[in-house]
């Protein structure tokens, strides 16, 4: 009988997994199945920009994977019972269950309201294409009305600030406005913060500082200083959270709901379990968590593919780096920021601004993407047989 894979994910890091495990393993010992919502492979990164109105096509899973041996199941999963070793989806058809052998939890997540009443009636969010799409209608709604047509972005990390600087810039008629809890660019080095303050005058984009977000209503947002806002499409960019699966099935997890891995991205709780991106509590070779981020969707799914494979061949597991080591923000079409931060997250004195920066976005961006819709490029002539009694609950050390 062959050893059962199940990829819960097609993002970045589980069609990155799912893609090098079909690489490395002999289909005549495994099968790979990956289990995903929609049939596209969504550029996360991406959907600012087609919020605001540039064309993305979406990749058809079903291409992505052709040639790899990979089964696809469009379909939502619903419940993972780590226990029974099976995975509860639910689809047209009705759904069913799934077993494995080993699992790849890739859930990545979604947006988070941060208990704020009225943003899950009210507020858009870019964390998927669906909702993105929406807030896409709403602002070609807006586009007649000139001035009058307010779009609030509220949070200032970097997904708020691409948001808020790829509106301006696509649709200069609107007025856009972006919410800081802090200071704008609380986190960049001071002259990256005077790069993107100087962006932001450019654009027009209206900043408030210092402003904490109590409701959100359908035409306005309410401080807590009393402030109100007036805004015809609020975008809510506040924070992320990860879903209720894992918790729910027994997996340990912390207190946002991700699953708490050891140093091979392998559950602390369930041996045949790994986690990789957001899904993933992994802590980095600084010591801290890393955060959630298509960088740390490389890492953690590049360590969990060298566990895996190590674990079922009997081959020594390599060990890859876990790094943060720089913040990518794009501010429109032709700027941007590139931070470089240390060892304890910090932002190191110099960056790069401008339109370099953007052409390195730009690019990375389209690696990533080439990458995951190649996974067959370099496979190897000779793939890796499983050992007779793969156990993986044991592995080898660290190269």
């Amino acid at each position: 009988m062959k050893h059962r894979i199940v990829v819960l994910g097609a993002g970045y890091a589980g069609v990155y997994v799912a893609g090098n495990l079909a690489r490395r393993l002999s289909p005549a010992d495994t099968e790979i199945t990956v289990v995903n919502a929609v049939p596209d492979f969504v550029e996360r990164l991406r959907l600012h920009q087609f919020a605001a109105g540039r064309e993305i096509e979406a990749q058809k899973l079903a291409d992505v994977f052709a040639g790899t041996g990979i089964r696809l199941r469009v379909a939502r999963v619903t419940a993972v019972d780590p226990e029974r070793q099976v995975v509860a989806v639910a689809d047209a058809d009705g759904g069913g269950e799934l077993g494995y052998d080993t699992l790849v939890y890739a859930l990545g997540s979604h947006g988070s309201d941060c208990g704020v009443p009225g943003v899950a009636e009210h507020a858009f969010d870019i964390a998927a294409r669906p909702s993105a799409l929406r807030l896409r209608e709403r602002l070609d709604s807006l586009g007649g009305r000139g001035e009058d047509g307010r779009v609030l972005i509220v949070g200032d990390g970097l997904t708020g600030i691409e948001t808020a600087t790829e509106i301006a810039g696509s649709r200069p008629g609107l007025s856009v406005a972006l919410v800081a809890r802090g200071e704008l660019g609380a986190r960049l080095s001071a002259g990256a913060r005077g790069h993107l303050r100087r962006a932001c005058d450019r654009l027009g984009i209206t900043v408030w500082e210092h402003t904490s977000v109590e409701a959100v209503e359908a035409t306005r947002v309410l401080c807590a200083d009393g402030t109100a806002l007036a805004s015809d499409a609020t975008v809510w960019t506040a924070g992320f959270a990860v879903g209720p699966i894992a918790a729910a099935g027994g997996l340990e997890v912390t207190e946002n709901g991700q699953i708490i891995v050891d140093r091979t991205m392998r559950s602390v709780s369930h041996p045949n379990v790994y986690a990789a991106g957001d899904s993933a509590y992994a802590i980095g070779d600084n010591g801290r968590p890393l955060p959630m981020s298509c960088a740390s969707a490389g890492f953690t799914g590049g360590q969990a593919i060298h566990a895996i494979v190590g674990r079922l061949t009997g081959r020594r597991i390599a060990k890859t780096k876990l790094l943060y080591s720089y913040n990518h923000i794009s501010l429109g079409r032709r700027d941007g920021i590139l931070q470089m931060v240390d060892d304890e997250g910090r932002a190191k004195p110099t960056y790069v601004g401008g339109r370099k920066a953007a052409r390195i976005k730009s690019g990375i961006l389209k690696v990533s993407l080439w990458a995951n819709a190649h996974p067959t490029f370099g496979v190897p002539k000779r793939k890796h047989r499983l050992a007779a009694a793969p156990d993986a609950s044991a592995g080898k050390a660290f190269a």
